[in-house]
């Protein structure tokens, strides 16, 4: 399908889904099972169109609009029902499933709706793997903390962690060097454009927590904020993961690179 035309059936998607979000804020006309699952893929079409070549102020333009045209219906409009009974029909399968799963142009993000009372578990993930070390990256829990999971060869163990984004208030998109394909870190903003999130706290990793076949690792626990901060970005970009650990006399910093991709969509689905 050709560009122009993927970029327009997203914009509207976008539009449509975004003006009855802010018309159920407004009137309450879905359940709230119904209405997160229509965030949900308000927040995908929004990717979508981002993804499709559509600037940040185009998006946040079309957003105005829809919330404007949202803001001056009546709720008893007969537009503005037949629509909510249209969205009800489309999305009541939807607003029931258990799992979804966010392709990227790298990596996924999985989403889990079930949540365990004794057992942690991941509602919202995408593992990486950095040289011989490994990580789970995500949302974990009933409390859906970001947190991020690792674990590393011959027995080393970070002391300290820290998530690198681009601050959204600095710059007016992403950076993507030319060229970029697949690789992850070609993706990520300088230093100098990017707000630093330290853990705010660090385990030993529960086991369900833990990478595919690994025995030990550690958990560190991001301020809800770094979700918040990753929601913002463009899904072409990526987020760094710094973890610090003792060296000869240095300390070492490995890095692991996750990709924005759908996360706002899975952290409303979970909603």
């Amino acid at each position: 399908m050709p560009t122009a035309l993927l970029a327009a059936n997203a914009a509207d998607q976008l539009y449509e889904r975004t003006l009855m979000t802010a018309a159920d804020d407004r009137c309450r006309l879905f359940s709230p099972d119904l209405a997160a699952a229509l965030d949900a893929s308000r927040a995908q079409a929004r990717g979508a169109t981002l993804r499709a070549g559509a600037t940040q102020d185009q998006v946040l333009a079309l957003e105005q609009r829809a919330r404007g045209k949202a803001a001056n219906v009546a709720c008893n409009a007969k537009d503005l029902t037949t629509a909510a009974a249209r969205v009800r029909t489309g999305f009541e399968g939807y607003s029931r499933l258990l799992v979804m799963v966010y392709p990227g142009d790298v990596a996924s993000w999985r989403a889990d709706r079930p949540v365990s009372a004794l057992i942690p578990v991941w509602r919202l993930s995408q593992p990486a793997s950095f040289g011989g070390d490994r990580m789970i990256f995500g949302l974990a829990g009933g409390s859906k903390a970001l947190m991020a999971v690792s674990t590393f060869p011959n027995g080393q163990r970070p002391y300290a962690a820290r998530i690198i984004v681009r601050d959204t208030r600095r710059t007016s998109g992403p950076y993507i060097a030319n060229g970029a394909g697949r690789s992850l870190a070609a993706k990520v903003p300088p230093r100098n454009a990017s707000l630093v999130f330290n853990a705010k706290g660090r385990d030993e990793a529960p086991p369900s927590l833990l990478p595919k076949n690994a025995k030990a690792g550690l958990a560190f626990r991001f301020p809800t904020a770094a979700a918040d901060a990753i929601a913002q970005l463009d899904p072409r970009e990526a987020i760094t993961v710094e973890f610090t650990l003792p060296g000869s006399g240095v300390e070492l910093t490995r890095k692991a690179y996750i990709e924005v991709g759908d996360f706002a969509a899975g952290r409303a689905f979970l909603n």
